[in-house]
């Protein structure tokens, strides 16, 4: 059996869906150093989605776990668990919580919502380009959606740097947070 595209549209988009967490990625870069970037993302993810036609009374909600962070370095990601940083023991999930979700046009999906870190909520927006629907090999429908935001990592108590010798800091204030996601209709 091939995969198929269904024509959907945004508004099209009705029922409940669930994140395929092995078919997506929540990642983050950030400066490093000043001079390159660091990459790494969460590889435990689990969230749902429901919306009625015309996304009427859209809601999402996401977990992650802290502890599963991965910039493929074992000591950096050892640095991101402890109370530097994330503080894996005290705060085991980062959370966001949805408080309005509408289509900025046919292609743009606007999510605002509370997201939680370290037990510090903040409000955060992110765009996210509708990559529409498709029937896969297995008969399930799903969506992909691809978004990212720019957060200050201060904002959520994530306050740890070291001064270099050159001048400026180890680790940037501004930190991209980077979505693509692909969610599976589940009624």
């Amino acid at each position: 059996m091939s995969e198929t595209t269904a024509s959907t549209s945004l508004s099209d988009l009705d029922g409940s869906y669930a994140i395929d967490a092995s078919h997506s990625r929540v990642g983050f870069s950030t400066r490093h150093a000043m001079v390159t970037k660091v990459r790494g993302a969460f590889n435990e993810v689990e969230g749902t989605a429901s919306t009625g036609p015309d996304l009427q009374d859209a809601a999402i909600q996401v977990t992650i776990q802290a502890g599963s962070v991965d910039t493929r370095s074992a000591d950096r990601d050892g640095h991101l668990k402890s109370a530097d940083f994330f503080d894996v023991e005290s705060y085991p999930t980062i959370t966001f919580t949805s408080t309005e979700v509408s289509a900025v046009d046919a292609d743009t999906l606007r999510v605002t919502g509370d997201l939680t870190i370290k037990d510090v909520t903040q409000p955060v927006t992110v765009d996210f380009e509708y990559a529409g629907a498709a029937t896969d090999p297995f008969g399930n429908e799903r969506v992909g959606f691809e978004g990212s935001t720019v957060v200050n990592r201060k904002d959520f108590g994530l306050t740890w740097n070291a001064a270099l010798e050159t001048g400026g800091v180890l680790v940037a204030e501004k930190v991209t947070l980077e979505f693509e996601i692909s969610a599976i209709k589940s009624v």
